[in-house]
């Protein structure tokens, strides 16, 4: 500023007001410019713990947040639970016990994890987290998973006539995101009467998530071998609907119609073949999801003011849209898988 006013000064009549005003905006653009620079991770070592990777979702919205650790100068310290709790109870220990200067924890039961992420922030490290709701997290990055549940569970009642009758996957109710999408699909059921849920309700399970869930749809469609006793399979994440897809195309059982949420690339293709029963999934973008929080560690560190929540937008595909809706959401899953 004092530079500004010096020249100012030598600036004779009217032309110094001018000139005056002139660099004072252009100060003012600088200063505005320097506000929203991208901010940094020079010099800054990020935890990142995770569930498991073997799914699609998981390891890109992981991969996602390394990538964009590193690009922004930062060194990741990754830790895969391969779906072991206490495994991944033991490597939030151990990146206490390292003091970075941030963690990112993604996805797990949120019963389990909740004692041990109370204690990272007891231990004055930021703790931002992906897809785990969590009182202890200065952000979580995910989808709008209210939206997604009601939207896929619409799109199942509206493909079944307002009518008819639902098994249900419902083994992961403790997965925060989860809780949300079954929830969801329940209260928009509540307001049709005439859709039932097959009880008991079917339970997915990790690993061999594919093999069982073909095991026990088949078993249920033997069960129920009359068209029209089964109408729609509905589950809160794709891998299942995988299996049941299967298991409904082996039975040829093709009036009967799989739902669920998440968007791998391999179902996202089952919805768009007209042949499939795959009838719609909410497709996330789990890379951009994991690109997300890391620019939120970032911007919390260089003293900006992160939300408590962070939603990166998702697609339905259904039979209807998939013709327009598919081909970008594969062109992506592409790029980054060539990365």
């Amino acid at each position: 500023m004092k530079t500004i006013k010096a020249a100012a000064r030598r600036t004779p009549g009217a032309l110094r007001i001018a000139s005056f005003a002139t660099l004072l905006a252009l100060a003012s653009g600088l200063l505005a410019q320097a506000a929203h620079a991208e901010p940094s991770l020079a010099g800054k070592r990020i935890g990142v713990s995770i569930t498991g990777t073997d799914h699609y979702w998981d390891l890109m919205a992981f991969r996602g947040v390394q990538d964009e650790i590193k690009r922004l100068g930062g060194t990741a310290i990754a830790l895969d639970a391969g779906r072991k709790d206490q495994t991944q109870i033991a490597q939030l220990q151990t990146l206490i016990a390292q003091k970075p200067d941030a963690i990112v924890e993604i996805l797990g039961n949120v019963s389990v994890l909740n004692p041990w992420l109370a204690k990272i922030r007891a231990a004055n490290i930021p703790l931002f987290t992906v897809d785990t709701a969590t009182p202890y997290s200065l952000n979580v990055t995910t989808s709008n998973n209210y939206s997604l549940g009601s939207e896929v569970a619409l799109q199942m009642v509206s493909d079944m006539g307002g009518k008819g009758n639902v098994l249900v996957f419902n083994g992961f109710y403790s997965v925060p995101v989860c809780k949300i999408r079954y929830d969801q699909m329940k209260y928009v059921l509540s307001a049709y009467p005439d859709v039932k849920i097959i009880e008991p309700e079917l339970r997915d399970v990790i690993p061999n998530t594919v093999q069982s869930a073909y095991s026990n749809v088949t078993d249920m469609l033997t069960k129920y071998p009359a068209k029209g006793s089964i109408n729609a399979i509905w589950a809160c994440w794709d891998v299942p609907q995988i299996g049941a897809t299967q298991a409904v195309q082996a039975a040829k059982r093709n009036e009967v119609r799989t739902y669920a949420i998440d968007g791998s690339p391999d179902v996202i293709k089952m919805v768009a073949d007209p042949n499939s029963p795959a009838g719609a999934v909410g497709a996330q973008r789990p890379y951009e999801i994991g690109r997300a929080s890391a620019m939120n560690v970032a911007k919390y560190l260089s003293g900006q003011k992160v939300p408590p929540f962070t939603f990166v937008p998702s697609v339905l595909v259904s039979k209807e849209n998939a013709a327009t809706t598919s081909r970008p959401l594969l062109d992506d899953a592409a790029k980054v898988g060539a990365k």
